[in-house]
């Protein structure tokens, strides 16, 4: 992890800190921490489908971060009330798009697929521009 960047989680004691996930693995892991924390604290069973949609969704925020946003320069995982708000903000001031699957001269194009699967995923997507310049993207997943 980025251990120049740091992050408190809600579901550690207050003063705890732990690094900003910088790799696609790194955000898995954290959401994977969130949630089980939340499903045993609440004692609440973990549905495996909900949180698998989940990883997948903060693996391609983060992933769209590094490859077009310029890198991560936050990470939020808030395990709240039915789902999972994830954050992850980068450098760019681009909107995310949605790209054909063929180029002009019907060559197919390889990935492009991140942010549908996102938008497919999420029951709310919200893009925000930062005061300092780049963006916030927070995506909420439902864990039911």
């Amino acid at each position: 992890m980025c251990e120049e960047h740091m992050i408190e989680s809600k579901f550690e004691p207050p003063g705890a800190r732990r690094a900003r996930p910088c790799k696609p693995a790194e955000a898995r892991r954290a959401v994977e921490r969130a949630v089980a924390e939340r499903c045993r604290t609440t004692h609440t069973p973990c549905d495996a489908d909900a949180l698998s949609d989940a990883l997948l969704v903060a693996s391609e925020l983060t992933t769209n971060a590094i490859l077009h946003g310029g890198g991560v320069t936050d990470f939020q995982v808030d395990v709240d009330g039915p789902g999972v708000r994830l954050s992850v903000s980068d450098r760019s001031d681009e909107l995310p798009v949605t790209a054909p699957p063929a180029d002009p001269h019907g060559r197919l194009r390889h990935g492009g697929h991140g942010w549908p699967i996102v938008c497919r995923l999420s029951r709310d997507v919200r893009v925000s521009d930062l005061p300092a310049g780049g963006k916030c993207i927070t995506a909420v997943v439902p864990l039911a």
